[in-house]
Order: C-alpha cells, then sequence, then structure tokens
C-alpha cells in the first residue's frame, strides 16, 4: 500500500518509515526542509514538503495515500495547548477524504496520565473531561470514527528508547548535567513503561496491515521500570549522584518525573501478533554513547 506519513523523518516516524518500505509499502512523507526531503528521497521516500499548518496540503496527501500515519506533533511545550489543538484540526482534516472509504489512519499520542497509578490497558479511555489533560488527539479520534472513519491511535510509552534518543530520556540526561546529580521525586518507585525504538515501527505496520477493528494499540514492552531505577541508570551512565530533589528541582519536567504510568499491551499483542525484542530500558541506558552529545 501507499502510506502517507507526517513526521517522516522524526524519531518515532522514521521507525514507521524503514519498517514500511522494509516490507515492501510506498511512502510518502512530509517533512519542513530540502535537506530532509533529499534524506527521504535517497531512502526511496517521496517528500512532500510542508508542514502541519498547511492543511490543505496534508489533505491532499492523504486523498492520494492508502492508508496514514499521523506522528507529527510540536514539542515545544510552552505551547502544549496551543499545539494539541493543532494536532485535533490536522487529524479531522487529514480524516475528512477518508470518510466511509475503509483507508485506515493511525494517529499518536502518549501513556502518560492515561490511568495514573494503575496499569493501564487498551480499553482504557483518555481522561478527555479532566482540564488537566491537554491532549486532544483522542477526542479527534472518536469524532472522525463516529463519522465512519477506520481510524485508530497508538499510545507510545513514555520512553521510547535507544541510541540518538532526544525525547524524555535526554531531557532528563541534561537536566542531570546541569544540575550535577541525576534526580528522582519522592522515593522513586513510580513507573514509566518504556519500549526500544526499533519495536515501534512494527507496531504502526502490523496494525495498518490487519484486517481488525482500529483500537487504541499500546507501544509498550516494558509495563514499568521505576523512576529511581532510571535515575540511577543515568547516574551511573554520566558519573553523577543519584539524590531525591523536590518538585521544583525539575521545573515544568516535574508533573511528567512524578506520573506513574505502568501500562499492559498485551491486547495490542494477542490481536496484531506484535512480539517486541529490542533491548530493555536499562539495559539501554547502560550503553556508555546512549547520550553522547
Amino acid at each position: 500500500m501507499q502510506v502517507f506519513v507526517t513526521g517522516s523523518t522524526g524519531w518515532i516516524a522514521s521507525a514507521v518509515v524503514d519498517e514500511l518500505l522494509a516490507a515492501g509499502h510506498q511512502v510518502s512523507g512530509l517533512c519542513r526542509s530540502d535537506k530532509n526531503a533529499a534524506a527521504l528521497s535517497a531512502k526511496g521516500v517521496t517528500p512532500v514538503l510542508g508542514s502541519l499548518e498547511n492543511v490543505d496540503l496534508l489533505v491532499e496527501a492523504a486523498s492520494q495515500a492508502d492508508a496514514v500515519v499521523h506522528t507529527a506533533f510540536g514539542h515545544d511545550f510552552s505551547k502544549f495547548a496551543e499545539n494539541s489543538e493543532q494536532d485535533r484540526r490536522v487529524i479531522e482534516a487529514m480524516s475528512e477524504p477518508l470518510v466511509g472509504t475503509q483507508k485506515p489512519i493511525l494517529v499518536t499520542t502518549g501513556l502518560l496520565m492515561l490511568a495514573p497509578g494503575r496499569v493501564a490497558t487498551e480499553a482504557d479511555m483518555a481522561p478527555l473531561s479532566d482540564p488537566k489533560y491537554p491532549r486532544k488527539t483522542e477526542a479527534a479520534v472518536q469524532t472522525m470514527a463516529a463519522r465512519g472513519v477506520r481510524i485508530g491511535v497508538v499510545r507510545l510509552a513514555p520512553t521510547v528508547h535507544g541510541v540518538g534518543d532526544r525525547m524524555f530520556l535526554a531531557m532528563l540526561a541534561d537536566l542531570a548535567r546541569e544540575k550535577g546529580v541525576s534526580a528522582y521525586i519522592g522515593d522513586g518507585s513510580n513507573r514509566w513503561c518504556a519500549v526500544h525504538v526499533s519495536d515501534v515501527g512494527s507496531v504502526y505496520r502490523l496494525a495498518l496491515e490487519a484486517s481488525v477493528p482500529m483500537p487504541a494499540f499500546h507501544a509498550c514492552a516494558e509495563e514499568g521500570v521505576s523512576m529511581r531505577a532510571i535515575a540511577e541508570a543515568i547516574g551511573h551512565n554520566l558519573g553523577l549522584p543519584v539524590e531525591v530533589r523536590p518538585r521544583e528541582h525539575f521545573g515544568w519536567f516535574a508533573g511528567f518525573v512524578e506520573n506513574d504510568a505502568p501500562t499492559s499491551s498485551a491486547h495490542t499483542r494477542e490481536l496484531l501478533g506484535w512480539k517486541p525484542a529490542g533491548p530493555k530500558l536499562l539495559e539501554d541506558l547502560a550503553n556508555p554513547s546512549y547520550f553522547s552529545r
């Protein structure tokens, strides 16, 4: 099939694109620069030069594809509410030409805050009525599913890890370097689920290829790793002490650091036959080059 992928040169989407190409699918990818367009062309992807602001371009690319994978999202956390609203608009716009066609569209959100304090499952609904839950991805999914779009959501572990990671783990490492200590909050027993980036692409591919309903899929290989263990691994890798610190130490990032988000992917594995095989999180963080700049 011909698949249109947004955010096609990003950390997640690069894994998705490589997985789709390896399986023999054709891919077109949204990118924001000539440099990225050239990189996509070099590996056999048709570049679509533009951004999430170019809604007409996105609608046209989605209408020409057999399937859509949406991973792009603004990562300026000072504009999270604004980015969430843009995400909703983009999902609804790209889904419009797919109404009644049975062409699948997979969109992307995270697992943090889904079911704090207990093991979340694919049956859990995003707490859309909670003002502390800013993402509107799944609200858009509900809207378009009701209109007859074959739409599903991939919920990503907060730790999609691997050498080259510049997301949450890298943010924790940068903060540790800045403060001179790798820290955690409270007793550090709160957990983050985790998945290696090499295993993420196959979730999207298997979901697109499978003749199954398009519910929520969970891209997490480990149910939960304690924040204290994560802080200890970062401290060991960077040669820094590991200590408890108050929320203020982490600034805007504190809500993420103290979140307890253990998650099951049992239904995803059963439905798709997904078998994650990448290294475990703490094994990966032991790699001396993990946080190299």
